[in-house]
């Protein structure tokens, strides 16, 4: 079987303000590098829009009214300090959501082996009732959710490596014990969130918390130590990926020194957990990365150890 890709044009259409980070430039730069010739034998698909039933599985219909009822048309209006709404962003937040949720769908179907989301805006700020740090739907948590309601998963394990915590996944499921979420990021950073003594109710929840100026052997050994043994000990049903690759050395937000070998590696050995609990689903989600070179470095190289190359 094959690695899936999921995108959509639509995803171009939310629109930031000038000089924001969060911008269109992302998914064109991994479009190009996914345009390669070593990428030839994926599979490759367009994002559907997430149904609203999907969505309300993980936020409040009034919450998901409120966003559409927001949505402007014609300009920019700010949600908070840092994240917006333009014309096309609600089509758009649907598609990401809608993506993870197609993702899902064919991986717990034997249709593909694993998938990558490539869509926007990203996901892992937003919590059940509230849209922050440039994510309005949390794509992640609607897939998990979505993966017990239609697939019957019993344990989904979300292992995140976005530089920035992702406040909004562990909010969602702090009283969960059937979901676990995993982070490294630097910390301090926003959101401010991420302590190794944040552990939710049920101990299902495992941060492991890097420094400004570590890189990949504190990242490592932060995988090996901390995450991998205790995602391998939950024996997921399926392992969800938040790829952030705002870690890399090159991104203007943060001051972790990561390199495209570090995520290719990273995603190497979650996918051997996935091959030991769960046949090797695996979903990977695009959150943060800023510097585009470093964006498509690393997605190049996150895509690839998908394919198993």
């Amino acid at each position: 079987m094959t690695t899936l890709v999921i995108s959509h044009a639509k995803c171009l259409e939310h629109q930031t303000p000038f000089g924001h980070p969060e911008r269109a430039d992302r998914l064109r730069m991994i479009t190009h590098v996914l345009e390669h010739e070593r990428f030839a034998d994926l599979a490759r698909d367009e994002a559907p829009e997430a149904p609203v039933e999907a969505i309300i599985r993980v936020h409040p219909p009034e919450f998901v009214d409120k966003l559409q009822n927001a949505t402007p048309f014609v300009g920019l209006v700010h949600v908070d300090g840092d994240t917006t709404l333009s014309p096309g962003s609600y089509e758009a937040a649907l598609r990401s959501a809608g993506g993870g949720i197609f993702a899902v769908d064919e991986v717990m179907a034997g249709k593909v082996s694993n998938a990558f989301v490539a869509t926007r805006p990203p996901g892992h700020h937003a919590e059940t009732a509230t849209a922050m740090g440039f994510c309005l739907f949390n794509n992640a948590a609607i897939a998990a959710r979505h993966a017990q309601a239609r697939h019957g998963a019993e344990r989904v394990a979300i292992m995140d490596f976005d530089v920035h915590h992702g406040n909004g996944t562990q909010d969602v499921f702090w009283s969960d014990a059937s979901v676990m979420y995993l982070s490294t990021h630097e910390m301090p950073l926003y959101p401010g969130t991420g302590a190794p003594s944040e552990t939710g109710a049920h101990n299902q929840i495992v941060n492991a918390p890097l420094r400004a100026g570590d890189g990949g052997d504190e990242f490592r050994e932060a995988m090996d130590t901390v995450i991998l043994p205790r995602m391998r000990a939950f024996r997921p049903d399926l392992v969800i990926i938040s790829a952030g690759f705002d870690a890399h050395e090159r991104d203007p937000l943060a001051n972790i020194n990561l390199n495209e070998a570090d995520f290719a590696w990273a995603t190497k050995r979650m996918m051997e957990v996935a091959d030991e609990s769960c046949g090797g689903r695996v979903v990977s989600l695009l959150e943060g990365g800023y510097d585009l070179e470093g964006l498509g470095r690393s997605v190049g190289a996150h895509v690839m150890a998908l394919m198993r190359g």
